[in-house]
């Protein structure tokens, strides 16, 4: 039995049939020649080129080296679609999976992808991972290269540097890993940089989360006319209507949409989405479009089901706005990163009063106490992360450089306040339970303060109100 039969030969799944020489033969020959027309350089391009010169001014005199990784399996011999890994999308922006940047110790860049597949062997028809036939034909190396303004050679050639010793990014690419000797503490010290190099969006950076923004203001747009199908439905709708929106402006969503109705807006990460919409009750929708160069939007609305809020619903929704607010005012440069999370659980824990959860104003100081902090039984998450390639961006950034650093103009965050009265917490009143209000946008520090990206959608409980009411009408 040959491997063909089997199903071993690399690239080829069980079920496939069998393929004989004389088809092997006839599928190489007879292919016109192909003509190429170089594509004008990315907008991003010389972005890109800058941060590679950082990075090698960063580790003078180094190999570096940062892989995109490759395909995930999502079950069995079927894989989820590829996405570049973050490092190498901010300083690369290729989309081709394995593809590998590598930095030398003079601080010239090559990035090593596979070329374009030729037709000599059976490779292209019968590998379904790789193939042209099932995927798609790759770009050549000299159009990647004129595209991303990247010296650009064939993947194959980075043996030629096994056993370099090198930084590498890890957690991409095992066959990377083992082709360079590295060091762990200076592979984290790399990471940690390109982290922190992320912090400050430069004016692409801000233009494209500006689009992914944009999109994600549409998709709202185009849920709120849907609720009605929704709430003959499920959750799920309302998922799928913003996904489409997602995928027809975008890559993707840049997270699972939480699309929590009634008291699943109390889970925090709601993303089972199967749940039923109905009238009387909020649904909370946090949901981000991610763009073309993976910039990804993060906005949260929590919208009344029939259009208008009860007066409990609107006393929660106003509280959280107010607190919001507080927020906003604190995301200026100077400021440190925790000021505007800080503002607004004043505001929250003072608000709980009203609410009749906390006793009084002493009640809700002594609450805000760091020995204390029992106001976060109901606030539960922080008020901002930085936003960017990933939505939960710079990750490997130190503390004193983001948790406890100073916000700086360029710098892009959330700010989402939020209160969650869980169903069966016997803390609070009982027309409270199961009520959850989260208001997210997206801001960039600017000189003299912050401009908030999202700020095409209401967040004003009448203006929300008003809004959804005249998408209706059209």
């Amino acid at each position: 039995m040959s491997e063909d039969e089997t199903g071993a030969e690399p690239g080829t799944a069980s079920h496939d049939p069998a393929r004989p020489e004389r088809l092997l033969e006839s599928m190489t020959t007879g292919w016109a020649e192909r003509t190429e027309e170089l594509p004008a350089p990315a907008a991003g391009a010389p972005y890109r080129a800058e941060r590679r010169r950082r990075l090698a001014a960063r580790f003078p005199g180094e190999w570096l080296v940062v892989p995109t990784g490759g395909y995930k399996v999502r079950a069995n011999d079927t894989e989820y679609r590829f996405r570049p890994g973050t490092e190498f999308a901010h300083l690369v922006g290729s989309h081709q999976p394995d593809a590998v940047l590598v930095v030398d110790p003079q601080g010239d860049a090559v990035l090593y992808q596979a070329p374009t597949m030729d037709r000599s062997t059976p490779a292209f028809f019968t590998d379904r991972m790789y193939g042209e036939l099932w995927v798609g034909p790759r770009p050549s190396l000299a159009s990647t290269s004129a595209l991303l303004g990247v010296e650009t050679r064939p993947l194959d050639d980075l043996e030629a540097l096994k056993g370099t010793a090198a930084r590498v990014v890890r957690g991409y690419d095992a066959r990377v890993e083992e082709l360079f000797p590295s060091d762990e503490e200076a592979d984290r010290e790399l990471v940690t940089w390109l982290s922190e190099l992320r912090l400050v969006k430069d004016a692409h950076e801000v233009a494209q989360l500006q689009e992914a923004v944009d999109s994600t203001v549409t998709g709202f747009e185009d849920v709120v006319r849907q609720l009605d199908a929704a709430k003959a439905t499920s959750e799920r709708w309302i998922e799928g209507v913003f996904g489409l929106r997602a995928r027809v402006e975008g890559n993707d969503v840049g997270y699972g949409s939480i699309c929590a109705a009634g008291s699943h807006a109390c889970t925090l990460h709601w993303t089972d989405n199967d749940g039923p919409v109905r009238d009387g009750e909020l649904v909370l929708l946090d949901m981000g479009v991610e763009g073309h160069e993976l910039y990804t939007a993060d906005v949260t609305r929590t919208l009344p089901v029939s259009g208008t809020f009860s007066d409990r619903q609107r006393q929660v929704y106003d509280l959280v706005f107010a607190a919001q607010e507080a927020a906003l005012a604190a995301c200026r440069p100077g400021a440190g990163f925790l000021d505007p999370h800080r503002a607004a659980m004043r505001v929250l824990a003072h608000g709980l009063v009203e609410l009749g959860v906390l006793a009084d104003a002493d009640d809700a100081e002594a609450s805000l106490a760091e020995d204390d902090q029992r106001y976060r039984r109901w606030t539960l998450h922080g008020v901002s992360h930085m936003l960017g390639i990933d939505v939960h961006d710079c990750a490997h950034a130190r503390d004193e450089a983001y948790r406890h650093g100073t916000l700086e103009p360029g710098h892009v965050l959330t700010v989402e306040p939020g209160l969650y009265f869980q169903p069966d917490d016997l803390t609070v009143p009982e027309d409270l339970r199961g009520i959850g209000v989260r208001i997210e946008d997206d801001v960039v520090v600017t000189e003299d303060g912050c401009r908030n990206l999202s700020a095409a959608l209401p967040r004003d409980s009448a203006g929300v109100e008003a809004w959804m009411a005249s998408l209706r009408e059209r």
